[in-house]
């Protein structure tokens, strides 16, 4: 439910071809569950190696590692021949450049949370938020391609970018707003506002160099923005804060 294992949530039934304009505030709403779990491990003594490494692995277990699978896809059908691109995405074997992508965004990520470690609870929750958010600027753009004649997809029953991202839009400029009340100096004011430009510009050109790449997207490719998306994003925080 809302690509999670989260179990059914009683009297709500929602349907598939709805679900891409709530995903990217269950993204921010899965980095506040992982940080405070990382905030509570750190709170009882736990180490900051073991308290990023059962941080990362709450995200894995939340989402059942849907995105993940969608990066080594990815990028084991990037680096194949044009032909078999496809055919290679949805090979259930896994590549060595599947491999490769995901050692190093898993290496990636654990150095970022060590470096971020207490403002996590700010960070990780919007860096998952921009990398749903991806997912809404690919499907507007590309066309759904897959090796199946007869799928289905958001691209079927989509609004419109404006109608679609509403939600999230309206979600992002809470937390804006909330993150000017309490900024208390202006060098802090000017790196927020800059992460923002930088999550909108990279919300956007990530899942137009995938689908420029591959010819279009599919949950594969649309998993992989997801997740470099938010990589992106946690590196930049690091750097920035």
């Amino acid at each position: 439910m809302f690509y999670t294992t989260f179990p059914k949530i009683p009297f709500i039934n929602p349907e598939f071809r709805n679900i891409a304009q709530f995903a990217p505030p269950i993204g921010f709403f899965i980095g506040t569950i992982q940080s405070c779990i990382f905030t509570f491990l750190r709170a009882n003594s736990w180490s900051i190696y073991a308290s990023a490494l059962i941080c990362l692995a709450s995200g894995y277990l939340i989402t059942g590692g849907l995105h993940l699978d969608g990066l080594m896809d990815t990028f084991d059908g990037i680096f194949a021949v044009k032909k078999k691109r496809l055919k290679a995405m949805k090979d259930s074997r896994v590549g060595s450049f599947g491999v490769q992508s995901i050692i190093f965004i898993t290496l990636l990520q654990i150095a970022c949370l060590l470096k971020i470690q207490n403002q996590i609870v700010f960070v990780l929750p919007i860096c998952l938020f921009w990398g749903r958010f991806s997912n809404l600027f690919f499907i507007e753009k590309f066309k759904y391609i897959s090796h199946k004649k007869k799928s289905f997809s958001h691209k079927k029953f989509w609004k419109g970018f404006k109608k679609e991202s509403l939600f999230s839009i309206i979600f992002l400029f809470i937390f804006i707003a909330y993150q000017l009340v309490s900024i208390t100096s202006q060098a802090i004011l000017i790196k927020v506002l800059i992460l923002i430009l930088i999550g909108t510009f990279l919300s956007y050109s990530i899942p137009n160099i995938l689908g420029n790449k591959i010819g279009g997207f599919n949950g594969d490719a649309c998993g992989a923005s997801v997740v470099l998306v938010e990589t992106a994003m946690m590196f930049m925080h690091a750097i920035l804060l």
